[in-house]
């Protein structure tokens, strides 16, 4: 919990500029996991009769549906990283507004948590989608030998 105050503190003592860079960086990443998002439904579906097959098969549910999710939280944190970005002009307008200064300080500290939760959440997420396409691939790998034999 402190770090979060830290945070929150730290926010405060950034310049426009670093605001800026911030954004661009998160978009970056953003937008990146967003084609990500394309490889994975690619990847589903090229092993979906496999992945019906597999003997955890509502696990693999969960996850799509989790990749869902996770799709639609990335477009909803793009949106407000562009809106972000586009209210930037409050800082550096060179006018002392500072309640509009302080609410978009505010924006800014909650956008560093909620992106960095989301990532956590999307590391976790692709961690366990290519756990159970590795074990498909054993599976069906160890079923290519047994018919072999």
């Amino acid at each position: 919990m402190k770090t979060i105050q830290t945070q929150v503190r730290y926010v405060e003592w950034l310049s426009a500029e670093e605001m800026h860079e911030a954004s661009k960086e998160w978009l970056s990443e953003l937008r990146f996991i967003k084609d990500e998002h394309l490889f994975f439904e690619d990847l589903i579906t090229t092993f979906t009769t496999q992945l019906l097959e597999f003997e955890a098969f509502s696990d693999t549910k969960e996850i799509v549906d989790a990749i869902n999710r996770s799709q639609k939280r990335n477009n909803v944190l793009i949106e407000a990283v562009k809106i972000h970005e586009n209210e930037l002009q409050i800082m550096v307008d060179g006018i002392d507004q500072l309640k509009e200064e302080k609410t978009y300080t505010k924006e800014h500290s909650d956008l560093i948590i909620a992106i960095a939760d989301y990532i956590k959440e999307y590391k976790s997420l692709k961690t366990q989608l290519f756990e159970i396409i590795k074990s498909v691939k054993k599976e069906e790998k160890l079923s290519h030998i047994i018919d072999k034999k």
